[in-house]
């Protein structure tokens, strides 16, 4: 299965939380999927960790090898993306979210996140 990880479910994963379902830990570790985080994400995170909104147990420097080690890979931000971002409705005003739902359409990645606000598009997601 080719996966796009939300934002939290990478911080979660990191974090060992216990916010992370079983089934989201299973495709994590499994080497089967190949799982990938949008570019978008680490801004969002790099945002978020200047506003002192968030703050991580590693560096920000030290999470692209981090990625490395857990084969993620890392999803650039395409022409046909922003594309498909600015024909999606409204139902969700996130736009960092939006992006990784353009991305998810984009690509035809499966979305794993435990934000149901992303059921209203057609995407396939999973928790």
């Amino acid at each position: 299965m080719n996966c796009l990880l939300d934002t939290h479910t990478l911080l979660w994963y990191l974090q060992d939380s216990e916010n992370l379902s079983d089934r989201t830990t299973k495709i994590l570790e499994d080497v089967n999927h190949n799982l990938s985080l949008s570019i978008a994400s680490l801004w969002e995170i790099s945002i978020k960790l200047g506003l002192g909104k968030l703050r991580l147990q590693k560096s920000f420097s030290e999470l692209e090898e981090v990625l490395q080690d857990l084969k993620i890979g890392v999803l650039p931000i395409t022409f046909a993306d922003t594309e498909c971002y600015l024909s999606l409705p409204l139902h969700h005003r996130d736009p960092f979210d939006r992006m990784l739902i353009a991305q998810a359409m984009n690509h035809r990645l499966v979305l794993i996140s435990c934000d149901s606000a992303f059921d209203a598009y057609s995407i396939h997601r999973v928790w």
